[in-house]
């Protein structure tokens, strides 16, 4: 692995340490390795900001390349006073330790009371604009590196929401001068499950189509639901620093962010169409984890190591047509 922060990088949750394995991971090719600072933390009624069960792993993989922290319960957009939540009592000790060159979090209320339904998202109102920016500055402000927010995948708009989805993002952040992860995988799904039964879904969009503008084929089609393509024109794409690729799977009708199949060919026109928009990118990661989000995934399985070294080194191709070389 490369010793910069940056380029086409790996999630590695739960399901690749452990049911995957360090021994099959050596056969993938990554620049840096994103880590779940939840992984790490102690309980916070423990006297351990990292917990030592876990630290002989964070140490170790540390000592293997770069890393960027990224952290998905961190309730930093709940109600509880801020300071009394995961996200600042450990994440920020956390990503140091990491040397992260940031922190990521994901836009929703994050705790593990709601983990049955994964991602329970934030009111898109302007009332909320106003209170998760002043959360978002201020946890910026604590952790002493940029916070960068990734957009949510979701079952139902939160009610009350009176804002699209990309409009309420770049409020916030436009209010809070913070940054963006953007999950390409999590705009598609959405776009898929919000457009179901409209006749035709714009993210679905065809093979081959002019680059880098946004395909003819997207801008002919009939307004949608939720429509990717307006999506991305209307986040301050200056403000993306990492992107999120990922593949999922139907289950009972919905398209699921299981992160269990190769990255669907929607997702990969969307990543050239941001490669070449947002000048501040540092990074692309590849997020594969399947079981860990439901038992009702397909099981990890020898031949994911194919399918990720692919995905990623198609991301990697991706990036060297449209910028002319890998971030360092």
């Amino acid at each position: 692995m490369r010793k910069e922060t940056g380029g086409v990088g790996l999630q590695l949750n739960p399901t690749m340490i452990f049911d995957l394995g360090m021994e099959a991971m050596k056969g993938i090719h990554y620049d840096f390795a994103e880590l779940l600072c939840d992984m790490f933390a102690g309980p916070l009624d423990s006297g351990y900001v990292i917990d030592p069960g876990t630290r002989p792993l964070l140490e170790r993989l540390a000592a293997e390349g770069p890393l960027v922290a990224h952290g998905n319960y961190g309730n930093e957009f709940g109600f509880e006073p801020l300071d009394e939540t995961p996200g600042v009592l450990r994440h920020i000790a956390i990503s140091h330790e990491m040397k992260s060159p940031w922190y990521a979090d994901h836009l929703f209320y994050g705790s593990r009371a709601s983990a049955y339904m994964w991602s329970q998202p934030l009111q898109f109102s302007r009332a909320e604009v106003e209170r998760v920016a002043g959360r978002a500055a201020a946890l910026q402000d604590r952790l002493k590196m940029p916070l960068l927010h990734e957009n949510a995948f979701y079952y139902a708009p939160f009610p009350g929401s009176d804002m699209a989805e990309a409009e309420f993002i770049a409020g916030v952040v436009d209010k809070a001068q913070t940054y963006l992860l953007l999950d390409l995988h999590n705009v598609y799904a959405n776009s898929v499950n919000f457009n179901a039964g409209r006749g035709a879904v714009s993210g679905a969009l065809p093979r081959g189509a002019p680059n880098p503008g946004v395909p003819a084929a997207a801008l002919a089609a009939p307004a949608a639901a939720y429509d990717p393509w307006q999506y991305l024109r209307t986040l301050p794409l200056d403000r993306v620093v990492e992107i999120h690729l990922a593949g999922g799977q139907w289950l009972d009708g919905w398209y699921h962010d299981l992160h269990n199949n190769p990255v669907p060919g929607p997702v990969w026109e969307m990543l050239d169409y941001v490669l070449r928009r947002a000048p501040n990118l540092r990074a692309v990661c590849l997020e594969v984890q399947g079981p860990g989000h439901t038992s009702r995934s397909c099981p990890v399985k020898p031949g994911w190591v194919d399918m990720i070294n692919a995905d990623l080194q198609r991301a990697r191709d991706l990036w060297i047509s449209a910028r002319g070389g890998v971030a360092a």
